[in-house]
């Protein structure tokens, strides 16, 4: 696809979805909107935007005239909400995860074994061998919002606004995802991230210096059961027990195969070259890194090629493609002149399961979670 033949589309919603790989994905559209100076709707204080409801108003940096261009930030995904902060040429973008993978990585994430009262060394074979018998812990009631989220059933879905009640009705869920998808411009796939990557280039007329990004995972974490396949009995007990996150994924699976399909047989060329550039400039990169107190380097340059023009990458870019999404992030908001309010950061998943578990009461924020001495009173895991 010529880049001649399209315009850029600058106005775009990323619904960054929880343990999928967004911490990757998320950089390049901060990168984006960066380069581009696009106008971004985000939180008051920290890098969560709201969990599970819309953003109240005081919860995110109003602009002057109340026009955005792009939204970055976690939130539950909200149609109505969302259509009223941006124009209806908006594009759409999320990020799935196999669901197997995704229990495993929430499990380990979101102290899922203390929640479940799970003591093996393997809570992911101990869990999958009757899903059924731990609803009641699973099931977990976040009081401060009246919600009830489950980290083990349909996460997936319900970071893209599907109600956990909603597990059985599947029905329910067909019309719903069915709705997503034409919501939608692209979801991609973090099995398939340079297939989506560039379908996401072609979909939005971006240039490929746009959506590479570093080869070193961005919230990569170890645990002992990371690697763990299950049985095909175990796998059939998830797929019942997550139908919901199977329907969702499968879903977009296809839809994005069907998308490539249609991109014609030069799409595989492209991608091909992608890898290619992908892996020299995190070469480069990664080397610049080792050796910047050394010498300085030449630029690499990347060759005019029939999906991109000639662009150089050098120690800016390369920061930018190894920068976190919360150095990015304050930099987003350094560059509006936006306060970071430490009393609006929203308190993250994670840190309420674990109040859950020791018995206290869920909060909106941070600051409602901490001592008199402005500690937290829930310890946090040490990988969080």
């Amino acid at each position: 696809m010529s880049l001649k033949s399209c315009h850029p589309r600058r106005k775009f919603v990323f619904i960054k979805t929880h343990k999928t790989g967004s911490c990757t994905a998320v950089n390049i559209f901060q990168r984006y909107a960066i380069s581009h100076h696009l106008s971004v709707l985000m939180p008051t204080g920290g890098n969560l935007l709201s969990w599970p409801f819309p953003p109240a108003e005081e919860d995110y940096v109003h602009t002057p005239d109340e026009q955005y261009d792009v939204l970055l930030s976690h939130m539950v995904y909200n149609k109505t909400w969302l259509r009223t902060k941006f124009p209806a040429n908006t594009a759409y973008i999320s990020i799935l995860r196999e669901p197997s993978s995704h229990l495993r990585s929430a499990i380990n994430y979101y102290s899922l074994p203390e929640l479940l009262k799970i003591e093996s060394k393997n809570p992911v074979q101990t869990f999958l061998q009757d899903p059924w018998k731990y609803k009641d812990l699973s099931e977990a009631y976040f009081d401060f919002c009246n919600v009830t989220w489950d980290g083990t059933r349909n996460f997936l879905s319900f970071d893209l606004g599907y109600p956990t009640e909603g597990a059985e009705d599947k029905e329910r869920a067909r019309r719903y995802i069915s709705e997503l998808e034409a919501d939608f411009t692209l979801v991609l796939l973090l099995e398939h991230l340079d297939e989506s990557l560039v379908l996401l280039r072609r979909l939005m007329c971006w240039e490929v210096r746009d959506v590479l990004y570093d080869i070193e995972a961005k919230n990569n974490r170890t645990y002992p059961y990371k690697s763990y396949i299950p049985t095909a009995e175990e796998l059939a007990n998830l797929r019942r027990w997550k139908a919901v996150d199977y329907l969702l994924y499968d879903t977009f699976n296809a839809s994005l195969w069907r998308k490539i399909a249609a991109q014609g047989p030069d799409f595989y060329e492209e991608l091909h070259y992608f890898r290619e550039v992908r892996k020299s400039v995190s070469k480069f990169c990664h080397t610049r890194k080792r050796r910047r107190s050394r010498h300085h380097q030449q630029p690499l340059i990347i060759k005019a090629s029939k999906w991109s023009p000639q662009f150089a990458v050098d120690s800016m870019y390369c920061r930018g493609i190894q920068y976190t999404e919360i150095e990015l992030g304050k930099y987003i908001r350094k560059r509006a002149s936006a306060k970071d309010k430490e009393e609006r950061k929203i308190m993250r998943v994670a840190e309420n399961v674990l109040r859950i578990v020791h018995g206290l009461p869920t909060v909106k924020f941070q600051y409602d979670g901490r001592s008199k001495n402005g500690k937290m009173i829930v310890p946090r895991k040490a990988n969080l």
